[in-house]
């Protein structure tokens, strides 16, 4: 641009390339292949944790139709995991051949199974999930009503809230409005005189 050469990394004829140059394009062709293969590490990685959701289906088949404790998924990014709730997760270790379940806590992370095997995981996991139910049915227990009072005090607020958000878009709309009337009669006196 502007009447200046392009930079190249190959030295032009004549020229002798100096072992710095040779050195920085071997480094870019490294730098290149370890991209690809850190792709292709975090695909594998993906894709075991996929096998791993699958072998996890018959349990969350089981798991009751009302009961919201689990949001399961696989996400991708830096390091793709396998949700099992908002605190449970599995990943691959350092090595990419083991599964490590992980739950998360207020004072850290706890390793609740590491193997290579997906079905000592699975039994980890179904180990985990009876766990937060039997959690849950106690909690019902000590207070049957809990869900109920729950479920009617956060309808009731959604429809106070929605009954504030209607009156203000009435409001709104009216004084918009006035406004454009206005608008408009000022346009049509300014017209006439």
């Amino acid at each position: 641009m502007w009447g200046r050469r392009p930079k190249s990394d190959a030295p032009a004829e004549g020229e002798q390339a100096s072992p710095l140059r040779e050195a920085v394009h071997q480094a870019r062709i490294e730098a290149a292949e370890r991209t690809g293969v850190v792709v292709d590490l975090r695909d594998a990685e993906w894709a075991r944790l996929e096998l791993l959701n699958e072998a996890l289906d018959p349990l969350f088949a089981d798991v009751p139709p009302d009961v919201d404790l689990f949001d399961r998924g696989v996400t991708r990014g830096e390091t793709p995991r396998l949700w099992i709730d908002a605190v449970a997760h599995v990943a691959m270790g350092r090595d990419k051949r083991v599964y490590r379940f992980l739950h998360d806590t207020r004072i850290g992370r706890h390793v609740l199974a590491e193997s290579t095997e997906i079905n000592d995981i699975v039994q980890a996991v179904t180990t985990y999930v009876a766990r937060r139910l039997v959690e849950r049915q106690r909690a019902l227990d000590e207070d049957p009503e809990f869900i109920q009072r729950v479920v009617r005090s956060v309808a009731e607020r959604e429809r106070w809230r929605r009954r504030w958000r209607a009156a203000g878009a009435f409001v709104f709309g009216f004084v918009l409005g006035l406004l454009g009337l206005f608008v408009a009669g000022v346009l049509i006196v300014s017209r006439i005189h």
